[in-house]
């Protein structure tokens, strides 16, 4: 992954949207984002602190699966629900993550730019040119589509595993 945003080609008119809320530059300040640049890293980067998530989570989850007086008395069907239920926070964050990454991906991929130049109430639209449009389409293609990829994994399998623990413990 690139570390800065590409250079911008040059065009005969000016850009009228702020610097801070061009795709390109929206795209940078996520990806050199601590919280955003887990699943830009690769798995490893993005499955160690949802693992940690996880471990931090778990011990809360425990205390309220404990003041459940059937899951008191059965400590296996205990970890396991509070296993399940501690993927929540993971899965929040995850979810988080995908809302910051699809938003950039629509504003790489979309025709035109919209921006507010002083305030919500004055919102422009503005029509990239060819050569932005074409820019923007290959890191959306190449930089985002993977990071979205490995999102929608992560999402999948923490799902599964709430589920499949929910059933472990139903079955127990």
């Amino acid at each position: 992954m690139a570390a800065g945003i590409p250079s911008l080609p040059s065009q005969d008119t000016p850009c009228p949207v702020p610097p801070a809320q061009r795709p390109l530059q929206e795209y940078d300040q996520l990806s050199r984002s601590w919280f955003f640049r887990w699943p830009a890293t690769g798995p490893k980067g993005l499955w160690r602190p949802l693992g940690l998530t996880w471990l931090l989570s778990l011990p809360l989850a425990l205390l309220v699966a404990g003041g459940s007086i059937p899951l008191r008395h059965d400590p296996p069907r205990l970890v396991i629900a509070a296993g399940a239920a501690a993927v929540l926070l993971p899965l929040f964050l995850l979810l988080r993550q995908w809302l910051g990454w699809t938003y950039v991906q629509k504003r790489l991929v979309s025709e035109r730019v919209e921006y507010e130049e002083s305030g919500w109430y004055d919102g422009q639209v503005w029509e990239k040119p060819i050569t932005w449009r074409q820019q923007d389409l290959l890191v959306a293609r190449h930089q985002v589509q993977p990071v979205l990829a490995r999102l929608r994994q992560a999402i999948a399998v923490a799902i599964a595993l709430m589920l499949f623990g929910t059933g472990l413990c139903q079955a127990l």
